[in-house]
């Protein structure tokens, strides 16, 4: 068999570059291989020409492939005009080629939508375009990261506030389907993918306030049924759990204690003092720990918290409407 050949004997993607791209091409184009050869809707969109844009989709052979995932000759990852202005942050090619026609959440053949690309490549601007759009703040379900979880691991607070505010949900969601049941979801078994334990892991203070204050279960950041007993072994049990053996500073555990997290979910008195010096915890933290578990929180805490959780996660952006005093309103917000 020749060098990158196919089982059947066809040519395949060999160390080659251009066999690579012939591949994808065949793959995943979907139009003719003849029209994914003119890319330069593709390309305009890579460097940013809105005036070539303009022109191009006067033509409504043009306009038809808007959403074309072609192989453009910038790169070899078939996508949509949209997802490559996405990419390089690009906001008013974003703009111009939502407003005439492009699908928003159209994804690559990873499972990427152009406003996780955005978010990844750091392009608040074109984000936000994205949302206005309509663009799901969650990303796709066949990709397995999202926009917040990114947003949150390197701590841009400004793309995750505004994730935020346009519905993002700041706990993961393991159900197969939006209409799928326990014992039908799949249990979370890692605080791994988890956007809090990612912020304190990271130390991004300013996410971790920001999840918190959005609804954030602060002690597993799960919507669906959590399954402790399949964790990995050594490895965190709860959020507060993961923000002490990551050394967090102590202003990580006074938030999760502030927002509610269930303090005798961490187990420390069964570890010696060597096996707390491995995980280098923060003395500072540990301290702020133990005296939180050593008295009972007070009775305007315990409200708060109550409170909060009958409202929901998606309905306290509704606080402020509420016929109440400010300061009451604010202290709901923990603003």
């Amino acid at each position: 068999m020749a060098e990158g050949g196919g089982p059947d004997g066809r040519a395949g993607p060999g160390p080659a570059g251009p066999n690579l791209k012939e591949w994808l091409r065949e793959q995943f184009c979907d139009h003719p291989l003849e029209h994914c050869e003119d890319t330069r809707l593709h390309d305009a969109a890579y460097v940013g020409d809105l005036q070539t844009l303009r022109n191009l989709l006067q033509e409504e052979s043009y306009l038809s492939r808007i959403n074309e995932k072609s192989v453009w000759c910038c790169g070899w990852l078939p996508c949509t005009p949209l997802r490559i202005a996405a990419t390089a942050g690009h906001g008013n090619c974003v703009d111009f080629l939502i407003r005439k026609g492009a699908e928003v959440d159209l994804v690559d053949v990873k499972g990427q939508t152009a406003l996780y690309v955005a978010v990844v490549n750091g392009h608040l601007e074109s984000a936000e375009i994205l949302l206005e759009a309509g663009a799901d703040p969650n990303g796709s379900r066949h990709h397995r990261s999202t926009p917040v979880y990114h947003a949150s691991r390197v701590g841009r607070a400004d793309i995750l506030r505004a994730l935020i505010r346009y519905g993002a949900d700041v706990d993961v969601n393991h159900h197969l389907t939006a209409d799928t049941q326990p014992p039908f979801s799949r249990r979370l078994t890692s605080l791994v993918v988890c956007p809090l334990y990612i912020s304190a892991a990271y130390h991004n203070l300013q996410c971790f306030r920001l999840l918190l204050q959005a609804g954030a279960n602060p002690d597993f950041n799960c919507n669906g049924p959590v399954n402790t007993q399949e964790f990995y072994r050594g490895s965190p049990g709860c959020v507060m759990d993961a923000v002490l053996r990551h050394g967090c500073e102590a202003a990580f555990v006074s938030l999760l204690v502030e927002f509610g997290a269930n303090l005798n979910l961490v187990k420390w008195e069964s570890l010696g003092p060597e096996a707390r010096g491995r995980r280098k915890v923060d003395p500072e933290a540990l301290q702020v720990f133990r005296e939180a578990r050593s008295v009972p929180r007070t009775l305007l805490s315990l409200c708060r918290v109550a409170v909060r959780r009958a409202l929901g996660k998606y309905r306290l952006h509704l606080v402020p409407l509420l016929p109440l005093p400010d300061p009451v309103k604010k202290f709901l917000l923990y603003e």
